[in-house]
């Protein structure tokens, strides 16, 4: 896949999930979602996360988290951005924001990519 983005962490972020040999399908997933010109970007609503969040899944965005809805599921979110009420309202429900790069770097299972 050849990296398109000139944003600079974009850019690193992808380089170093091609350098780690990340080829689990969900990590290809990932990264061609993140590669994605800035105006098609993929946007998740909390709702979203509420629809889809069970157990103890760990959710992928590659994009951004809006506040838009309520989430009461304790779900850990991996994004590349999070908007400040998207933040607060998931911690404020039992779970955990992370970024992409935590997430690569420690051994997960039940991940999901959204959006």
């Amino acid at each position: 896949m050849k990296i398109r983005d000139k944003n600079p962490v974009l850019k690193d972020l992808l380089a170093e999930m091609k350098q780690k040999g990340l080829e689990k399908p969900l990590w290809k997933g990932v990264a061609k979602g993140l590669n994605r010109p800035r105006r098609r970007q993929h946007e998740v609503n909390l709702h979203e996360l509420e629809r889809h969040a069970n157990g103890k899944d760990i959710l992928v965005v590659p994009g951004a988290v809006l506040g838009s809805g309520h989430i009461t599921k304790p779900v850990t979110v991996a994004a590349l951005k999070f908007s400040d009420q998207a933040k607060s309202m998931i911690e404020k429900a039992g779970g955990k924001c992370m970024s992409i790069d935590e997430l690569m770097g420690s051994k997960h299972k039940n991940v999901r990519i959204i959006g």
